[in-house]
């Protein structure tokens, strides 16, 4: 798990790159086909409604030389005597009978010719019970079964109309044929306007449909419908006979608005309707145009969609590629920079890739190496600083102690006491020539020892024995060195404060060796103090009251330790009101 977040820590650039590019290639490539699409699908469909509006055109226009061709045979038929005298006289002998029919057949042949190029029967019948059928297998209705059939009804309900009827007598009982568009017309005297009978032009519905099945295909229907709404022929063969009340209410919108079109839900499917009324048939003529099924003729989608899919793949490849390649550099000086350690300023990383990666590569290699010099500045600047600062400490000698000293030292020589004198003056010039020496160096402990009895002898001259001074030192540590003037402090400090209630005492000096420190003690037996004195800094404010040796404190030596061993060295001190006090000094085991 965690090579994965490194990889994608040090990835980040690049996955946020590629990541956008994915999604601003998807982006675009959805859009570009989802607005190409729509937009062929609309100009598709406009351009599909005008060249279905001129095939309706076409279609309009070859019905209406079938409808020529029936109103022609009607009105020769109506106009015929023979044909008025055979349907409408009485019964007579057997041969005026016979002679009446012949003629009647052959008026109705000659009628006949005027729609031969159709595949259309014609049947007569008379008010007299006389009838004729040229073709009884295309139309099997005639004769008394057609005089109470639902066509004569409603032909001599309107008998100055030409009606167009679908049958399916099959489905009346009458004779297993196929559905049929019939023509029927009332025969009127034109002299009485007394109905004499009926013409009938039969035609299959599978030749009726031949004037517009040629236009029609997947997804693209024609519906010739009655005023009833039944549909009276179509390509779609389900349909016929069938009442469609909601696309007779298009047809009907359509004629009425003057529309060209109309969009609408057919049969649960999205489409478009265009309607003509045809006048002459008084039926609609009613293209549908399933939107699925003509778009998915122009456009495939699952094509669509698997080019897309590669073009994006392809695309994605390239970028991911260029993109990888790009940011591989960039990724790698990232690296570089992220493991160097802190303080590993020596450190260069290697220089490599794009123009703007090896550009940023040098400058953070110079960048380095300006850094390291300037450490290498400030650490040599803060060592002089220190040692500027421990040299004008070492020098803070106060002229009171000197006179005080010297004074003593001139007592003692007029009372007589001139070894003891000089003993004085030789303490003095050692502890003298210790303080403003060189303050870079170090001494041994053991010559810290001399030093710290020469400044007790002194203060014995000065001020009496009543404090003991007493030094436990191991063996093995006489040869570490310690800083200059280390030690001195603690031991004023204990001599001028520790016993200002107490009139004598005893401080101890000693010093041990631990695995990984040298460990120097001063305990006093004294007055004590409250630690937080340290805290408050009541105790430096003491020992600006007094006239001292030096003016280190206890603060400066604890802040020079550290400075000078790092923060696990320094200075410990605790004590506690009428008990004395005990400071603990610890530092690194330093053989040189």
């Amino acid at each position: 798990m965690r090579n994965v977040f490194d990889r994608f820590k040090y990835n980040g650039l690049f996955i946020k790159m590629f990541i956008i590019m994915v999604v601003s290639i998807i982006a675009v490539s959805v859009t570009s086909t989802w607005t190409t699409i729509n937009t062929s699908e609309r100009v598709f469909m406009q351009t599909f409604s005008i060249t279905n509006a001129k095939v309706i055109a076409q279609i309009t226009s070859n019905m209406d030389a079938f409808s020529y061709a029936v109103v022609m045979a009607a009105n020769n038929a109506q106009q015929s005597g023979t044909i008025r005298g055979a349907l409408s006289e009485g019964d007579g002998s057997s041969l005026e009978q016979y002679r009446s029919y012949y003629n009647l057949v052959e008026q109705v042949k000659r009628i006949q010719s005027l729609v031969d190029a159709y595949e259309v029967g014609i049947t007569v019948i008379g008010m007299n019970g006389r009838s004729y059928t040229t073709d009884p297998a295309l139309w099997p209705v005639y004769g008394a079964k057609l005089r109470e059939h639902p066509l004569t009804d409603r032909t001599l309900a309107e008998p100055r109309k030409i009606h167009y009827q679908y049958d399916d007598s099959s489905r009346s009982g009458v004779a297993a044929t196929e559905p049929t568009i019939v023509a029927s017309k009332a025969l009127i005297d034109r002299t009485t306007d007394e109905v004499y009978g009926a013409i009938y032009f039969a035609i299959r519905e599978r030749d009726f449909k031949k004037f517009f099945e040629s236009f029609t295909s997947f997804g693209n229907d024609v519906a010739i419908m009655d005023e009833a709404g039944s549909i009276v022929s179509s390509n779609r063969t389900a349909w016929l006979g069938q009442p469609f009340p909601d696309l007779l209410q298009y047809a009907k919108d359509i004629e009425e608005k003057k529309l060209t079109s109309v969009n609408a839900e057919i049969m649960g499917k999205e489409g478009i309707v265009l309607s003509r009324m045809l006048a002459p048939f008084g039926l609609y003529l009613i293209n549908l145009v399933d939107k699925e099924a003509a778009i998915g003729q122009l456009t495939d989608t699952r094509t669509i969609a698997l080019s897309v899919i590669a073009i994006v793949a392809a695309a994605l490849i390239i970028v991911f590629l260029i993109s990888r390649r790009l940011t591989k550099s960039l990724t790698r000086l990232v690296k570089q920079i992220s493991t160097i350690s802190k303080y590993e300023f020596d450190h260069h990383v290697n220089v490599g890739g794009s123009y703007e990666t090896r550009q940023l590569g040098q400058a953070f290699n110079a960048m380095m190496d300006e850094l390291q010099e300037y450490v290498k500045e400030l650490v040599h600047t803060q060592k002089q600083q220190r040692n500027a600062e421990l040299e004008a400490l070492q020098q803070q000698i106060n002229p009171h102690f000197l006179y005080n000293t010297l004074a003593s030292v001139k007592f003692m020589v007029q009372q007589g006491s001139k070894e003891k004198a000089a003993d004085t003056i030789n303490s003095l010039i050692s502890l003298l020539q210790n303080a403003i020496g060189n303050v870079s160096e170090t001494i041994t402990l053991s010559q810290e020892l001399v030093n710290m009895r020469n400044y007790v002898f002194i203060n014995h001259v000065r001020y009496g024995d009543r404090i003991k001074m007493n030094y436990f030192v191991a063996p093995d540590c006489m040869g570490y060195h310690v800083p200059k003037l280390m030690i001195q402090p603690f031991i004023e400090n204990a001599f001028f404060h520790g016993f200002n209630r107490k009139a004598t005492g005893s401080i101890y000096f000693m010093a041990a060796k631990e695995p990984d420190a040298l460990v120097c003690e001063v305990v006093d037996d004294g007055d004590g103090f409250d630690p937080a004195a340290i805290e408050d800094d009541r105790l430096a404010k003491r020992e600006g009251r007094r006239q001292l040796f030096t003016g280190i404190g206890v603060k400066n030596v604890h802040e020079r330790i550290k400075l000078l061993y790092g923060e696990s060295y320094g200075v410990t001190v605790t004590s506690q009101p009428g008990q004395g006090t005990k400071v603990k000094i610890r530092i690194p085991l330093i053989e040189e």
